[in-house]
């Protein structure tokens, strides 16, 4: 006698993460009258962080529900922008994603970064307990049930990861008004006040500061300006508003 068995669609948009066998039209899966279909989409591979809505037989039903033989199902990716309840939009970033981190700190989006391998029980605990929407590119984290949210990084390009990101979640753009080094808030700074941290050519060639007031780091417009002034252009060009 055949076991139970479903047959599952992946939208095009995750089909990345299934195995290539997979990734073209219906598969037929078996089903223990047990599990649930979140765990059984798991199981093929995705994220339920990538997922949007999954439906059986043509009406949307939750992770929870526990597929019966004969059914299809279909699963869809999120909505763009996706929008998350419950607490303002902020981001935890894994240590792989540091060139990430500071760009969106660029922008002026709420983003903690852990600079070293906490492993991924710490990682989705402050997830939860900040209530910061995880982004990563492993898997196996975003599979934790702990995460308040998250979200697969896509690209290994800084570039690619950043507009992704922003297509994704629509953050607020308020460039120019956090910390790169550690998502603190800056505020206007006299030379006076910032004298410690400038060199002699600094302090004779610039008069406007900023000063971060979490860990006091010093900001002007340097050498560097002109091509983190062509980052900002861009995301406010295709994201802001």
């Amino acid at each position: 006698m055949n076991p139970p068995e479903i047959r599952v669609e992946v939208a095009p948009e995750l089909a990345l993460f299934v195995p290539p066998a997979r990734r073209s039209g219906a598969t037929a899966l078996a089903v223990d009258g047990v599990s649930t279909l979140g765990h059984v989409v798991e199981s093929l591979g995705v994220p339920l962080t990538e997922v949007g809505t999954l439906h059986v037989d043509g009406r949307e039903v939750p992770v929870s529900h526990v597929p019966s033989d004969g059914e299809s199902v279909s699963v869809r990716p999120v909505t763009r922008p996706q929008r998350v309840p419950g607490a303002p939009l902020r981001f935890l970033l894994d240590v792989h994603l540091g060139t990430l981190a500071r760009r969106l700190r660029l922008l002026g989006v709420d983003t903690a970064y852990e600079s070293a391998d906490i492993g991924d029980p710490a990682l989705a605990a402050r997830s939860a307990a900040e209530r910061r929407v995880m982004l990563s590119r492993d898997r196996g984290l975003l599979r934790r049930r702990e995460l308040w949210a998250g979200a697969f990084v896509h690209s290994t390009n800084p570039e690619e990861q950043l507009r992704d990101v922003l297509g994704r979640f629509a953050p607020e753009l308020r460039p120019w008004t956090r910390c790169t080094a550690c998502n603190g808030l800056l505020r206007e700074a006299t030379k006076e006040e910032v004298a410690d941290q400038l060199k002699g050519g600094t302090r004779k060639t610039y008069d406007v500061f900023a000063r971060c007031g979490e860990c006091g780091r010093a900001y002007w417009k340097g050498a560097h300006h002109e091509q983190l002034e062509a980052i900002v252009e861009r995301a406010l060009r295709e994201f802001a508003g």
